[in-house]
């Protein structure tokens, strides 16, 4: 059974459905390739994929092990490459507000660099992590 359904609804823009719950997201090119930039564009949902996929492995680590990253967060920038037009790299910052345990931090720093969306994204694309513990951001 499909996951997502996707319309193009035209002028560069797409409307994507989860199928299980129906939720929608709408899509936009960027302005910088022949868009108007007012949705999250394509690769912004993989910026975003990943970082939610970062949060969650994390969060399923910690609880496993007995701690919680409750307000944990995180800012990525997309840095586009031109040759091809791809993501060339993606700088993830992660905060989280309370201070943890250097054996608490190597869990989630392990945990962060083995999600399932860093292990889907091309070799080529450079994923920077930095951590930040016991600050908001």
């Amino acid at each position: 059974m499909a996951t997502v359904k996707t319309i193009y609804l035209g002028d560069l823009r797409t409307e994507a459905t989860h199928l299980q719950s129906g939720t929608k997201i709408i899509t936009d090119a960027p302005i910088d390739n022949h868009g108007l930039g007012e949705y999250f564009s394509p690769t912004d949902l993989v910026a975003t994929a990943l970082g939610s996929c970062m949060l969650t492995i994390m969060g399923i680590a910690a609880s496993t092990k007995g701690f919680d990253i409750k307000g944990a967060n995180l800012e990525i920038t997309k840095v586009m490459s031109a040759e091809p037009r791809r993501i060339g790299e993606l700088l993830i910052d992660v905060y989280f507000p309370s201070d943890h345990t250097a054996k608490e931090r190597a869990i989630l720093e392990n945990s962060a660099h083995h999600c399932p969306v860093a292990h889907s994204l091309h070799p080529d694309c450079k994923q920077t992590i930095r951590f930040y513990y016991g600050k908001q951001s």
